[in-house]
């Protein structure tokens, strides 16, 4: 359990970083709730709403070199991808209100979706040491991927706005013209050549919104679940859907799941990915590693 401060002068500074159009963009509330609900006792709380896409990574970057501990992600997976990219391998905590379509790392970690329960657990929460993805450069906290989902995220993004029914329609939408693509793929130096519909690596077990793409992964035991989902009938969707919110996909025998430290995806042409759902467009080669235990995050006591 965390601490409790007993002095004044022992309160501890507390930044928020609000992304105000996350999830449906209505955050007032939000700031009214962290003044209540945040332990008087225990922290300072500042509250700094985002004005374009990199200012939390700057703030993040900033607060760190203020000595500030504990930095809080408001905001969905991308928002928190940018936050916590700035905190691996550092001694700051990343906690999170989440406030996105989404929401699957704080899905997988039980943070509840409530913006209170969320912030009592800052009060009363223990710190768990998670494993962090690596693409190239690049650091992902919940799932990566390539094809159909890299599809739906690029898409998704160019819509400006968010909510789950838009992102519902946008997978319907690309779902009835995608076509799988070819893929080299090894792992761990075993090599597989793939036609795939889309090619997931979860460090944890979910995209979001409890769609388990990766039911048996763990987010501390040093490996990605790289799941490789082939080519299916399309009478099969609406089973293979079914499959995802029941924690069953794994069992499909459309779907290959393996577990490895370093893989690595080869295209002829350039790989369109995701990040915690953020598009990117990467050259034809990609490596993935597996950074075990290097990010310190707040979860429930």
């Amino acid at each position: 359990m965390m601490q409790r401060k007993t002095s004044i002068s022992e309160k501890e500074k507390i930044i928020f970083i609000i992304n105000p159009v996350s999830g449906t963009g209505k955050t007032d509330k939000l700031e009214y709730l962290i003044q209540h609900h945040v332990n008087p006792e225990d922290f300072i709380p500042e509250i700094i709403k985002t004005r374009y896409k990199g200012h939390a990574a700057e703030i993040t970057g900033k607060a760190i070199k203020e000595g500030v501990q504990k930095i809080i992600a408001v905001g969905g997976d991308g928002t928190v991808n940018e936050i916590a990219s700035e905190l691996v391998g550092r001694e700051a905590f990343l906690g999170i209100i989440p406030h996105g379509s989404g929401n699957g790392l704080a899905r997988h970690l039980g943070i509840p979706l409530k913006s209170e329960m969320a912030l009592n657990v800052l009060n009363s929460g223990k710190i768990k040491r998670m494993d962090v993805g690596k693409v190239n450069n690049r650091f992902f906290f919940c799932t990566c991927g390539t094809g159909f989902d890299a599809r739906v995220g690029k898409m998704f993004d160019k819509l400006g706005g968010r909510g789950f029914i838009k992102y519902v329609r946008t997978v319907i939408r690309e779902f009835l013209t995608y076509r799988p693509k070819k893929y080299k793929i090894c792992i761990d130096g075993k090599k597989y050549k793939q036609e795939a519909f889309l090619v997931t690596i979860a460090n944890a077990g979910q995209w979001g919104n409890n769609a388990y793409i990766a039911p048996g992964a763990k987010i501390d035991d040093g490996l990605l679940d790289i799941c490789i989902f082939k080519p299916f009938p399309r009478f099969k969707s609406v089973i293979l859907g079914l499959r995802l919110f029941s924690r069953t996909i794994d069992r499909s025998k459309y779907l290959d799941v393996f577990k490895g430290r370093e893989i690595t995806i080869q295209r002829k042409k350039n790989i369109r990915m995701h990040l915690d759902g953020e598009p990117f467009k990467m050259k034809h080669h990609v490596k993935v590693t597996i950074l075990p235990k290097s990010l310190k995050v707040i979860v429930p006591g």
